[in-house]
């Protein structure tokens, strides 16, 4: 398998995790295509103190055969002086989302079988692009997609999708509807079956404290989340709800559903992230290839510390080596444009 790992912010864990990554047992036999700039790596190399054997290219070397090996392509994008450690940086975001748009590229002419990118600041790249919101929008916009992916929290035992995300939470109960629970419950089955995990069971949690407790705290759960869910029973779907949240994952964990659906981030977020914080995983599902990071930020904290956790990352990687390995896509005759890099940087 070929994965293309564009690195994070440059302030953050993301260089360290990264060369771990690339070091470790799990990825020597597979071929990574790390994308950002060479001096960004080299300090990932310094803070996790490992060993590693990468090739340098160049973008336009992109066109040409590849070694079989894992190579870096540098984007010269990030100087040193545009690097603060453990703080949000309009040069460290403007670069991470060059290296993201670059990997998104390589993904859609069918030259990797998976992206994943190393953790994001989006403080950071809002300061390079003030228009910039979440990886969704952007992902959609470099590949001219027809219709949005969605977010899914992944552990082995519990999945978690959700039906808004990176939207105040005042704007949450305005942006629900029958049709948008509805596709997000059709969109999760379709992605775990795509996992090798058919006829998933599905947990949808309610909006209002107590499922609403009769409309006593509101009617969306009544008026929209039970009606798609009764809509999705009918289409043969496996699917309860709504379900308080405080107890919806207390019954997935003991085993009666496969995911829960949220209706908003941190509804599911604060679960997952209790559940298993350094083995959780961010899969955007719903394109040609998977897209997958760890699900923990950039850590500023412990930011050129060598304190970095890798299990979430190597977690990532195994999940975007085993969705592509079940829906192969890579193309051995995909081509590069010549001039590929400087639409993917100005994506």
């Amino acid at each position: 398998m070929r994965i293309a790992l564009a690195l994070g912010d440059a302030g953050g864990v993301g260089p360290e995790l990264a060369a771990r990554l690339m070091a470790h047992p799990d990825l020597q036999d597979h071929e990574v295509i790390a994308i950002g700039a060479e001096n960004v790596l080299n300090m990932g190399i310094e803070h996790a103190g490992v060993d590693l054997n990468v090739t340098v290219i160049a973008a336009d070397d992109l066109c040409q055969t590849l070694p079989a090996r894992h190579v870096l392509v540098d984007l010269a994008n990030c100087a040193p002086d545009g690097i603060t450690i453990g703080r949000s940086n309009p040069a460290a975001g403007e670069a991470s989302l060059q290296n993201f748009a670059a990997a998104l590229r390589l993904g859609q002419a069918g030259l990797v079988d998976a992206v994943m990118f190393t953790p994001f600041n989006k403080h950071s790249m809002r300061l390079a692009r003030p228009a910039y919101v979440d990886e969704i929008g952007f992902i959609d916009a470099v590949l001219g997609a027809e219709r949005s992916g969605r977010e899914f929290n992944v552990l082995e035992e519990v999945w978690n999708a959700r039906v808004t995300s990176h939207v105040p939470l005042r704007a949450v109960a305005d942006r629900l509807s029958i049709d948008r629970i509805l596709s997000s419950i059709r969109l999760t089955s379709e992605v775990m079956a795509a996992a090798g995990k058919p006829g998933a069971r599905i947990g949808v949690a309610a909006l209002n404290p107590h499922a609403g407790d009769g409309r006593n705290f509101g009617d969306e759960d009544e008026d929209i989340i039970a009606p798609a869910v009764d809509l999705a029973v009918a289409e043969g779907f496996d699917v309860k709800g709504p379900i308080p949240s405080d107890t919806v994952f207390v019954r997935a964990i003991r085993g009666e559903f496969d995911a829960v659906l949220t209706m908003y981030h941190d509804q599911g977020q604060i679960a997952i992230k209790l559940l298993g914080f350094d083995r959780g995983v961010t899969l955007i599902a719903g394109y040609d290839f998977p897209i997958v990071t760890p699900a923990h930020g950039t850590a500023y904290d412990i930011a050129g510390q060598g304190r970095a956790d890798l299990g979430a990352t190597r977690a990532a990687a195994r999940l975007g080596i085993d969705l592509a390995s079940m829906n192969p896509r890579r193309d051995a005759q995909a081509a590069l444009a010549p001039d590929w890099a400087t639409a993917a940087v100005e994506g």
